[in-house]
């Protein structure tokens, strides 16, 4: 691995939007400098063997420009919501999306910034939890999020939907990133009432794929 020069040399490594600290993600992606060109298998395989169990290196390709970062327009993320019926979590994001803008504050390293955390929401829709247990209720929302600056993540939509839509969320929801990539076509909006909050998810194109020129380590 190549370091940076200097007194304190670091390893050069960049991620291109991490995931927030106590959310899973199933789709990470970052840029590792090389003193020496090696085989992007050789690599993938030293990094997997280093790493501990449940962090797996999928894919290994050599960057090219653009960067990584121009490669990555929005998050796909999927969150559950423990004892939230889907009734209640759709009456919360039909509110929402009706909305123009929701303000929301939150802590960067520049200090509290206030966001707006509507006008990144791409698509929503609301679904129930398909897991055999169901002693208790569990909305599933599913979000498409643009990458925007200062990074609008799902906490924020969350606080969004407490304070402008009235979603009560009594167990701490479970937050999963599902994928990364440039957004492909938006599809046609639903006419039905209920089209709000079931509208279709936009694909999200791999970043890594032949369609798009190769960039990194995922």
């Amino acid at each position: 691995m190549a370091y940076s020069a200097g007194f304190s040399p670091h390893p050069k490594v960049s991620y291109a939007g991490a995931a927030p600290t106590g959310v899973a993600s199933e789709a990470e992606y970052l840029e590792i400098a090389l003193a020496q060109r090696r085989e992007p298998d050789e690599v993938r395989a030293a990094l997997d063997a280093a790493l501990p169990p449940g962090l797996d290196i999928l894919e290994v390709v050599e960057a090219s420009p653009p960067g990584l970062p121009e490669r990555i327009e929005a998050s796909r993320w999927r969150i559950e919501l423990p004892g939230v019926t889907a009734e209640q979590a759709s009456a919360s994001l039909t509110a929402f999306l009706a909305l123009a803008e929701v303000p929301v504050d939150k802590l960067t390293k520049d200090g509290k910034r206030t966001v707006d955390a509507r006008s990144p929401v791409l698509s929503a829709r609301v679904s129930e939890s398909e897991e055999p247990d169901t002693s208790a209720s569990c909305a599933i929302l599913d979000l498409v999020v643009r990458h925007v600056t200062p990074t609008v993540r799902p906490d924020d939509v969350l606080t969004a939907l407490r304070q402008a839509a009235a979603l009560t969320t009594p167990v701490t929801p479970r937050v999963t990133r599902l994928a990364q990539g440039l957004l492909g076509e938006m599809p046609p909006a639903d006419p039905s009432p209920k089209g709000a909050e079931q509208s279709a998810l936009p694909e999200l194109r791999d970043p890594l794929s032949d369609a798009v020129a190769p960039a990194a380590t995922r």
